[in-house]
This record gives structure tokens, sequence and C-alpha cells, in this order.
């Protein structure tokens, strides 16, 4: 009946999540007809969350993050949809390293998240000793050291497999930069089932891996190799913009914060902090699992599985310098650092050199973070502290003299959540329990099922999926 009120859908948090979410559901409401409306409700002034691009000087400063995955389509594909393809650039690949002890060690080539699939670099390779190459040799000789649906820890799966000292030398300064978290607490099947899918495939990861490793194209004349990794010409932001112009802007909603959600009925009553009540038939919560959580504390029971989420607190501090002062930078993009070094900062990421927009010419624009799980307490120190620790690290280790030009330090307090072991069984637990005791009731994010751009707006997707198919 064309007399029947628009159906009404709430997305709380306006981070890319929410967007993708506010996005498609736009489309859907516009390319089909639905008797539908939405509202976009983001707490702080600005729409984006964790994505936030610093223009400084003529560079651009990722505060959040500075990339995603370019094998997950997604991102690149909703890209192209608000205008942007001619934006998306490609990272400049080179070598990458491992800090241990007081030395930088190249990461060793055909390494894929430190599994090894080319022999030769690791056989020759200084970071391990030869018997922890040997350990890591007999990965080829292993049976099969998990279940078909066994979750267990990162640590303990690689650990069996490659050994301790490939661990700590090269697999958790790797992964604990991804997920700043103790892959000895990290969920295998929730972080990198693909692993496990290998061992149980082939039985050894090093022949599985080498197996699954894409060929080499054969070109006809030698191309520089593109990155994994893409961003935009214009910084992150401006990714997070464009969507913002598709979007209507009297659905979108800044500075107004969700107090709680109620269910009244088949429709929930969202109480705001100034007060002020609406109700909605649907509501999609995007907002950070311990916000989230804290919307829905009337519902313990409900909200149990994510108290069971920790989270990290890490910042990045980011510096500039002029190129002449990075006599100590080897050609490369940037090293991660080994647990037992010593040092404050946990990675170094020599931005000019992996994104050429990133610093005009002339200028090294450096971008280094603290902060791990279980020892996150520098975030909080001032600014002061933490910068006098980076450049004291960074002294010692590529003999960086001379003060920045300038410098940007961003904290993120409890920002990275951690995928634990069973961390899949929660959030299925957490799901059910939703559909059936508050039905039209979502959650997306970083928290449930990824944390990189593409992975929330694979989630976004699903979503608008979802509440469609329920109206």
């Amino acid at each position: 009946m064309a007399d029947e009120p628009k159906k009404r859908v709430a997305i709380v948090g306006g981070g890319i999540t929410g967007l993708t979410v506010a996005y498609y559901l736009q489309k859907e409401i516009m390319s089909k007809g639905l008797n539908l409306e939405y509202k976009l409700l983001e707490s702080s002034d600005k729409l984006g969350g964790k994505i936030q691009t610093d223009y400084t000087n003529g560079f651009v400063i990722e505060k959040g993050p500075d990339s995603f995955l370019a094998r997950k389509q997604s991102a690149a594909k909703l890209a192209k949809e608000v205008g942007l393809e001619s934006e998306l650039v490609h990272n400049d690949t080179g070598q990458s390293f491992v800090l241990k002890g007081d030395q930088l060690y190249p990461i060793p080539g055909g390494a894929i998240m430190g599994i090894p699939t080319k022999l030769a670099p690791f056989a020759t390779t200084k970071l391990f000793s030869p018997m922890a190459k040997l350990r890591a040799a007999g990965d080829l000789f292993l049976p099969k050291t998990s279940q078909p649906d066994e979750d267990q820890s990162l640590g303990h799966f690689f650990r069996k497999r490659l050994g301790d000292e490939v661990v700590e030398n090269l697999i958790e300064p790797l992964l604990s930069g991804i997920y700043a978290g103790d892959i000895d607490q990290l969920s295998l099947m929730a972080t990198f089932p693909q692993f496990h899918q290998v061992e149980q495939k082939h039985r050894s990861l090093i022949l599985g891996m080498s197996k699954v490793m894409p060929k080499p194209a054969k070109a006809v004349q030698p191309t520089k190799s593109r990155g994994m990794f893409m961003s935009f010409k214009g910084g992150l932001q401006s990714f997070v913009d464009s969507i913002e112009n598709h979007l209507d802007e009297d659905a979108v909603k800044k500075s107004v914060s969700v107090y709680s959600i109620m269910k009244e009925g088949e429709q929930y009553k969202l109480t705001f902090t100034d007060g002020h009540v609406e109700t909605f038939d649907r509501v999609i919560l995007t907002t950070p699992h311990e916000v989230t959580t804290d919307i829905l504390r009337n519902y313990s029971h409900i909200i149990q599985p994510l108290k069971e989420i920790p989270s990290t607190s890490v910042a990045t501090v980011a510096m500039a310098f002029p190129l002449s002062s990075m006599k100590g930078v080897l050609g490369g993009t940037g090293f991660v650092v080994a647990k037992k070094s010593g040092y404050s900062i946990t990675a170094c990421t020599w931005t000019h050199k992996k994104w050429k927009h990133s610093a005009p010419e002339g200028y090294a624009l450096l971008r280094c973070y603290v902060g791990r799980f279980g020892n996150d307490e520098i975030v909080s120190r001032s600014d002061d502290e933490i910068l006098a620790a980076v450049k004291k690290d960074l002294k010692k280790i590529m003999k960086i003299d001379e003060p920045p030009q300038f410098h940007s330090i961003t904290r993120w307090k409890k920002a990275m959540p951690q995928y634990i072991v069973g961390h899949k069984q929660r959030i299925e637990q957490l799901k059910t329990t939703l559909k059936n005791e508050m039905p039209g009731v979502y959650v997306a994010g970083a928290a449930y099922e990824g944390l990189g751009l593409p992975d929330c707006i694979d989630q976004g997707e699903a979503v608008v999926h979802n509440v469609v198919q329920s109206l």
C-alpha cells in the first residue's frame, strides 16, 4: 500500500562498516523502490572511524589504517562505485626487514607470513641459527598436528610445525604487526584459517604453501612488481569523503550518541544520550564492540560473548625528515621488531618508499608503532615521552640523530579487538542469540569477522542483504 509508513533502519556508527551499510542500503532503496528510510548515527563530528588522514605540509599521513589488501576486492569495488577508480594506487614493493637484537635482517625471499616457500633463502639467512633451520625443515616430515575443526592459538600451531626460533624471530613480529596481539592467544581459525586448510590438505605447511603460491607470470619485458596493498593518491580519507558525498545528507546525523536500545514489540526504541528517543524497525550496530556492549547493557546474557573479546591500545608516531637524514635507511620499505629485542617500537614503515604520494620531493616520512597486547602502557604516556622513546630507538637502529621537522602522534585506546582462541564460536553464539531474541538487530565491524577494510565492507554488504530480505 502506497500510504504505509516507511520502515525505518538505524545504522549506529559511521566508520567504514556503517558507511558501507548506508551506501548499499541507499542503493537498494533507490534501485528497487523500497518503502524504507535509514539514519546513519555517528557520535563524533566526522565519519570514517579509524580512517583519518593528516595533510600537513604536503604530506599524506594516515593516522589509522594506511591501505587494504588488493586481493580482497570489495574495497576497490566500492571505490569504483563512488568515483575513485582513477585514484587507486598499489604500494611500491621493496625489501622488508626484521629487527632482531640490534640488527636488521632481510625477510627471506618467498616467505608468506613467515612460512618458507623457497628453501634457498631460508637456508642462507642469518636470521636463524642452523638448529632452527633444521627444526623448521622438520615440517616437511611431520604428520598433521591439528584436527579438522579444532581451534588453537597461532603460536601453538606454528611452533609445532616450524619451531620456536622461526616463530619468535619472524612469524610473531609479522602477525603481531597485523593484530597488535599475542600469537599464543590469537585464534588460528578466526585469523588465518587458510594455513589450517593447507596443513589439512597437504600435511606440510612448507610444501602446501609452495603449491598454492601463484606462479609468476612470464612477462615479455621485465615490469616492476605491484604491491599487494592498495590505497588512494589522496589518502584513505578521500574514500570516506567520497562515500559520504553519495549519501543523502538528511540521513546522516553526526555528534549524536546512542545510550541504549530496548525491544518494544517488533520494533526497537533507541534512547540517545541527550534523552530523546526514536523508534526503528531494524538496528545495525557497527560501533566498536565495547560501545556495542554498552548500548546493549540491558541484555547482559546476549552480550556475554562480546565481554570476552579483549582489546589492545596502540599509538602511531609519524615523523618527517629531509631525505639527507636517512643515511641509515636501507633499500626497503620498513621493518618489524622481534618481541624479545627490547625496543619500544613494534614496527616502522618507511612510508615515503612504500607510497610515493605520501611525501613531497626530497622528504622522508617514517611511521612507527608502539603498544602491543599485554604491554600497551606506553600509549598512555605523554607525547614527549613517546617521541623520546621512538627517537632513541631510531637512533640506535637507523643512526638518525637529528629531530624530525615535525611529528604527529595518534593514540588508539582499546582499538584493536583480539580474536583469541574460540572467537568464531563466540561470534556465532552472539549472532544466534540476537537472531532469536532481538530479530532485526545486527552487528558488524572489526570485532567480528575481519579487521581489514575489505572485511568490514563485506560484513556491511552482508547485513544490507539480510535487512532487505527480512523486510
